[in-house]
């Protein structure tokens, strides 16, 4: 039997007489133990735009924003040169299982190409990777929204 979803929210109740009463609400937020490298502390903030270090004159890193979905976060780095997408890269991802490593092997290198090809955040849902590829979808549109490019 599968588990239940966790829940992002909890509520604590006690009863008395028969009657229900909130005492507060809990917000639970994705952990970086549920992503691919755990490091996304150390990268760029989504929606800041900056030199990239090592590449050519007039190259920018700009991340989308953290999107969570139902087995984790997605972000979504791009390197821009000349008002072109050069590079996608999802430097977050579901990678906790090994049903997610599997998925996620192949859905996130065809969404990377996808993008560079599209240059837009118009790219098609992977099969079996339906929230990564939604994910991904959200976070690349934060950065190319950040970075004011026009999509084809």
């Amino acid at each position: 039997m599968r588990p239940a979803p966790i829940s992002r929210t909890r509520r604590n109740l006690v009863v008395l007489g028969g009657s229900a009463a909130v005492l507060g609400l809990l917000f639970l937020y994705p952990t970086s133990t549920n992503s691919k490298s755990g490091t996304t502390s150390s990268a760029v903030p989504p929606g800041v735009v900056r030199t990239a270090p090592g590449t050519a004159t007039g190259s920018t890193v700009v991340n989308g924003t953290s999107v969570p979905t139902r087995y984790g976060p997605v972000q979504v780095r791009l390197t821009i040169r000349n008002g072109r997408i050069v590079t996608a890269t999802a430097i977050d991802y579901p990678s906790s299982g090994g049903r997610d490593r599997a998925i996620n092997s192949y859905a996130i290198p065809l969404l990377q190409r996808e993008t560079v090809a599209a240059q837009s955040a118009h790219v098609d849902t992977v099969s079996g990777a339906t929230y990564t590829s939604d994910g991904y979808r959200g976070s690349l549109q934060a950065a190319i929204d950040a970075a004011h490019l026009k999509g084809k």
